[in-house]
């Protein structure tokens, strides 16, 4: 169970910085952003809502109380690189920019899997708290 949680933190922490980072880039208006949301045709005030959004979805991540919350922000950040990979895909961008996003869902899915296996575990022992 220690491996689990070990690897669980791990992976959640850098992908929560990951996601933090580029959350503090959408509220304070980073250049390469409003270059890349005007290029998809979208309106400059979108990186404020999700910036606002992915640092919720950190705090959620982080979070060990609610384990519904936590996958809510799972299944929000699942959405957000589904629909930019599709944004690129009908811009005709080529094909790292159209894939990069799915490559984050694919690093996301490691702490998801981590956390729900550590609850499998918890309920197989009968440990308390398993929602960490």
């Amino acid at each position: 169970m220690k491996k689990f949680s070990i690897a669980y933190w791990t992976s959640t922490g850098v992908f929560s910085a990951m996601i933090a980072l580029d959350g503090i880039g959408g509220i304070t208006h980073q250049q390469a952003g409003i270059e890349a949301l005007q290029h998809l045709g979208y309106p400059e005030y979108l990186m404020s809502i999700t910036g606002i959004a992915k640092l919720l979805a950190v705090i959620a991540l982080l979070q060990t109380k609610y384990p519904i919350i936590k996958e809510w922000a799972f299944a929000g950040l699942a959405f957000n690189f589904i629909g930019a990979s599709m944004s690129h895909y009908y811009m005709h961008d080529d094909i790292v920019k159209t894939l990069f996003p799915l490559v984050l869902l694919a690093i996301m899915y490691i702490p998801y899997f981590l956390w729900k296996r550590k609850q499998i575990l918890a309920i197989q022992y009968d440990l308390p708290s398993i929602s960490q």
